[in-house]
């Protein structure tokens, strides 16, 4: 597959995924495509290539201590984001193997994060915490 269909099926599969959650939308958000709760809370970036880092990766919102898990674990597959870091967001290589059903784990991890219960509810779901996130529940980083 080339890195243009690789971005372009990589983009398509996290839209999927995302807009598949309830009330979320997509917009540009600092030129990268974005996805919102409500249309008002950013839960997921998708970037290509973002001010020149050759990650093809996402920017995802995460629940307190899972980012400094995450990027100490796995640091081939996990990132500390520019910008978001401070707010506990964790990046996410898609250029490096990481199985979809993770990425769609962490996704929706990324959605319960930063949804009002009212939302949570509808999918089932608390929201995640350190001890309870999708990429917990499935074992440490390969």
């Amino acid at each position: 597959m080339t890195n243009d269909a690789l971005r372009a099926s990589a983009l398509e599969r996290v839209r999927a995924a995302c807009l598949a959650l309830p009330e979320t939308s997509e917009r540009p958000s600092h030129g990268a495509p974005t996805f919102f709760v409500r249309s008002k809370r950013s839960f997921v970036t998708f970037h290509d290539d973002h001010h020149g880092d050759g990650r093809l990766a996402l920017w995802c919102a995460a629940p307190p201590g899972v980012q400094a898990m995450l990027v100490d674990g796995a640091p081939e597959q996990y990132f500390v984001p520019a910008y978001v870091a401070h707010r506990g967001w964790v990046g996410v290589r898609l250029d490096r193997g990481l199985p979809w059903a993770e990425v769609e784990g962490l996704i929706e991890d990324a959605y319960l994060t930063v949804a009002p219960p009212s939302l949570r509810d509808a999918v089932g779901a608390p929201p995640p915490s350190s001890s309870s996130s999708h990429r917990l529940r499935s074992g440490p980083p390969a």
